[in-house]
Order: C-alpha cells, then sequence, then structure tokens
C-alpha cells in the first residue's frame, strides 16, 4: 500500500495528515500557528514559526504512523494563500514578518492604483481586483518599508513568496525556488491568461521578477524533502486544493469551504472571464500545462467569528457550545451581525469597512449574537451566489453546493445556508477536502492515485440538509441582511468624512 502525506499550512495551524491507498486519513498531527495585529487592519505570522511547524507535524505524523519511509509515495503541500515572506537568498532568514492575506496595511497603495484607473488592466490579465488581499502590494510594502529591503531585492539579494514557496525552499534546502499555477494567480502580478509572470505589472507595483518563484503545474516534480526524504510531487493553494478535493471538476460546480475565512469556487472550465459582479477569476488548477479556471467569492471572516465570541467576547467555551446556544435564542429577534472584522469582501470588496451589529434591543443575550454570528455566513455566501449566477448564468442543472472545512461541521449554520440559499448543501464525508485535493494530485502524480474521473467517483457525503424555511422567510431575512451591510457601509463613510 503507498501512503500519501498532505502538509496542510493554514492561518490558524499547520496539518500534517497521512492518507492511506483507499484516499483515507489515517493518521495526522497538528500544531497551532499564531498571529499578532501590531496595527488596526495589519495582521503577522512569523515565517519562521510557520516553517517550524510544518517541519514539526511532519516528523510527528513520519515517527508515530509506522508508516515505512519507502511506503510513502509522496507528499503535497497546500497553504494559505497571498501571504507573503521575503527573505535572504543567502541566509534563508525573513527580512521581516510575514504579512497575512487578512492584512489590509496597503489598502491606500490599492485605492491609488484604481484611482490612476489600473482596475480594468489588472482584472483583463489577472482576474483581480486592486485589493491588500492580494500578495503584490505586501512584496511592495515589505520592500519599501524595511531598510535597505528595495536595493537589496534590485541587486537580486531577496526572494519573495507565497507560503507553500517559503517552505518549498526551505524543505529542499535552497534548491527549489516554486511555486505552482494556482497561488501565482492570488498575486496580483500573474497573468492568468498566459501563463506567465506580467512584467508590466511587476513594474506597476515595484517588485522586481527575480524575486518570483517559477511556477510548475498543480501535479509536478518539486523536488525532494529534507524531512523524510519524501518527493514532493503537488501543490495548491488551499481553496483551489478543496475544490480539487471535492472533486469540483465539471464546470458548474461549485463548493464552499468554511474556515478561517469563507470561500466558494465555481467551476467555469477552460475560458477566463472577468466578471461583471466584482467576483474574481482564478485558476482553478494547472495539469500538463493546461488551465481550469474558477470564478471566487471570498469571505474574510467565518471561523474568525466563532474565535471571536470565544477569545473576545468569552460567551463560549469553543465552538461546540454554538449550536445549543443558537437554538435557544429567540426565533422573532433576528440581529444581523456584519463580521467585517478586516474588511469585507466579494462581492462589496470595501476594505476599510468595519464590523457592526444592528437590530439589538434590550432583550438581546448571548444566544442571539451566536446566531447572528453563525447566520452571517449564509447571508455572505448568498451574497456570492448571487454574483456568480449573475455571471455565469447557471451552476449546473442540479445545483447542489459542497461544503467543506470546520465550520461546515455545525448543522444549525449548515441547515440555515440550505435555506437561505433555497438550495440543498452537501457536506463531504472528509471535511478535510483541502487536504485530499492535494494528496490525489501528489498520488496521481506519483502514479498511485486514479485520474480525475476515478477520483471523482469516490466522493463520498455526510449529510445533504435540504431547504426548510418559507421561500418568503428566507426572503425577508436576506433582505435585513442586506440593509445591515448598506448601513455598515454608511456608518463607514460618515466615520472617515
Amino acid at each position: 500500500m503507498a501512503f500519501i502525506v498532505a502538509l496542510d499550512q493554514s492561518t490558524t495551524s499547520s496539518r500534517a495528515i497521512l492518507h492511506d491507498g483507499d484516499r483515507c486519513s489515517v493518521h495526522q498531527a497538528s500544531a497551532e500557528t499564531r498571529s499578532s495585529f501590531p496595527q488596526p487592519g495589519w495582521v503577522e505570522q512569523d515565517p519562521d514559526d510557520i516553517l517550524a511547524t510544518s517541519i514539526e507535524v511532519l516528523r510527528t505524523v513520519l515517527d508515530e504512523s509506522g508508516a515505512a519511509p519507502s511506503s510513502i509515495a509522496a507528499m503535497g503541500i497546500t497553504n494559505q494563500r497571498e501571504t507573503v515572506v521575503v527573505w535572504d537568498r543567502a541566509t534563508g532568514r525573513p527580512v521581516s514578518p510575514a504579512i497575512v492575506w487578512q492584512d489590509r496595511r496597503t489598502s491606500g497603495m490599492c485605492r491609488r492604483l484604481a484611482a490612476e484607473g489600473h482596475s480594468a488592466l489588472i482584472a483583463e490579465r489577472t482576474g483581480l481586483l486592486p485589493d491588500p488581499y492580494f500578495s503584490g502590494t505586501k512584496i511592495a510594502w515589505i520592500l519599501d518599508h524595511v531598510e535597505g529591503a528595495r536595493e537589496r531585492a534590485e541587486r537580486g539579494d531577496l526572494l519573495a513568496g507565497t507560503v507553500d514557496t517559503w517552505l518549498l525552499w526551505h524543505l529542499t534546502e535552497g534548491r527549489v525556488h516554486a511555486t505552482d499555477a494556482t497561488n501565482a494567480s492570488r498575486t496580483m502580478l500573474y497573468n492568468i491568461r498566459e501563463g506567465r509572470w506580467d512584467d508590466d505589472l511587476c513594474h506597476l507595483l515595484g517588485v522586481p521578477g527575480s524575486m518570483l518563484a517559477h511556477v510548475r503545474d498543480c501535479a509536478d516534480d518539486y523536488g525532494t524533502s529534507k524531512v523524510g526524504d519524501l518527493p514532493i510531487r503537488g501543490v495548491a493553494g488551499d481553496q483551489q486544493a478543496a475544490s480539487i478535493g471535492q472533486a469540483c471538476f465539471r464546470p458548474g460546480m461549485m463548493k464552499v469551504t468554511c474556515g478561517t475565512g469563507c470561500f466558494a469556487l465555481l467551476n467555469i472550465g477552460s475560458e477566463p472571464v472577468v466578471s461583471r459582479r466584482r467576483l474574481l477569476t482564478t485558476v482553478a488548477w494547472q495539469l500538463a500545462g493546461e488551465r481550469c479556471y474558477a470564478l471566487e467569492g471570498s469571505i474574510f471572516n467565518a471561523g474568525t467569528v466563532v474565535q471571536w465570541l470565544r477569545d473576545e467576547l468569552g460567551i463560549i467555551r469553543d465552538a461546540d457550545d454554538t449550536p445549543e446556544l443558537a437554538e435557544a435564542a429567540d426565533p422573532l429577534h433576528t440581529p444581523y451581525l456584519v463580521p467585517a472584522f478586516t474588511g469585507l469582501g466579494a462581492p462589496w470588496w470595501d476594505a476599510e469597512c468595519r464590523g457592526a451589529i444592528h437590530g439589538l434591543t434590550r432583550a438581546s443575550g448571548k444566544a442571539e449574537l451566536v446566531r447572528a454570528a453563525l447566520e452571517s455566513l449564509a447571508y455572505q455566501v448568498r451574497d456570492l451566489l448571487g454574483a456568480m449566477l449573475d455571471d455565469q448564468a447557471s451552476a449546473g442543472d442540479n445545483p447542489v453546493v459542497r461544503v467543506d472545512g470546520g465550520m461546515s461541521a455545525n448543522d444549525i449554520a449548515m441547515q440555515f445556508l440550505a435555506d437561505i440559499l433555497d438550495m440543498p448543501v452537501d457536506r463531504m464525508a472528509n471535511v478535510e477536502a483541502t487536504a485530499l485535493g492535494v494528496a490525489w494530485l501528489s498520488g496521481h502524480q506519483a502514479g498511485v492515485w486514479p485520474d480525475m474521473e476515478s477520483f471523482a467517483s469516490s466522493w463520498q457525503g455526510d449529510r445533504r440538509f435540504v431547504p426548510a424555511m418559507e421561500r418568503v422567510e428566507a426572503d425577508r431575512r436576506y433582505r435585513g441582511w442586506q440593509d445591515a451591510v448598506q448601513r455598515t457601509l454608511v456608518e463607514k463613510q460618515g466615520a472617515t468624512e
């Protein structure tokens, strides 16, 4: 039996998961990664901690699983996207903290790019919008704010990359400076139509091309890891890996991953489209040089809302407390929580907006607040789905949303999602779709896992949630959400005037 290891480096943890030949998880290890918030809107992580926890969980899985090294055919890496590290080519030392995807410090630069009329060029070539979410402006910020960094970069002394590239470089002891097409497509520097770094955009953002990694297929030879002497044969950004793990291989198939943030991807096939509704067009995967594209909607705060209830408000001990509290809430009292802790993502794209609660009364308690937190996920997904259908006109013949990620385990949240979308929601039996997706890439490249069609036929669901709420009631509640968002945006405008 050939095993595959998936290294899943996310915003909140590094995990290694060992899969057997039947594509089942048989052993895993996890280590928490921490973020810091040095200023409002800033989110940073320690690159050395990202690397150390990744090595730790890989070693733990290899040591504890009992799998012989010779039985492990390959490993793959999937990662939090857009988070950026810049490091010294000679020493491997980072020149600054990693700037995390949630960070908003470059919003001023993005406003300038838009004001100067560059939005259309950026959208046409990258499928993205000028927003601090993406990696390019983060690299530029580091070069402009770390003493001597720009001069060192111009001399070719510094390298840059997303987390996959940072890990690859160190795991291969500096032999491989590479990324895959999905991670490259999240930088605002990569031409997704031509499959190359775009010289015009690198010049526009002030990022020397010499810093950037070689772009490869998602399933490819990425060298050999110094941990376990494992061949690295697959790399993909976490949301694209989840789409692969969910076997969303046909145009019109859609997955929603409910993790730290919430990300919806709709497969649109081999031709990219520019969204009319401010969604993103991204590379879903690239295999044998051929790219498949997806429309993506990004929600910045999903699981973080539950963490906020626990860590900042102290009204729950852990996420398992939320279903009981939500069920105890007064059904006639429906406040709205707009969780714009780090701005609003698609389709609003307002980096300066901040969170708000609307509709509180004297009777509002922690049960109502918990329910509002869970319900905010469904409302935001409906925002995304509506925009996707406007762009694409179809979500397949029998539209079903496939969900995965930690928050998908919450039955209350998933039932409300089905109700608000008026669409069945299928929860995958293996909620670790991200790790499974990159494991398939690696296993297929290594020749021990099946082809795409056979892999898709093995997809298994855990539960289907079907709409149970009257359509009129679901629409009424959604209109209340839209009103809450508009009020939040107005409040932001008033605060900045």
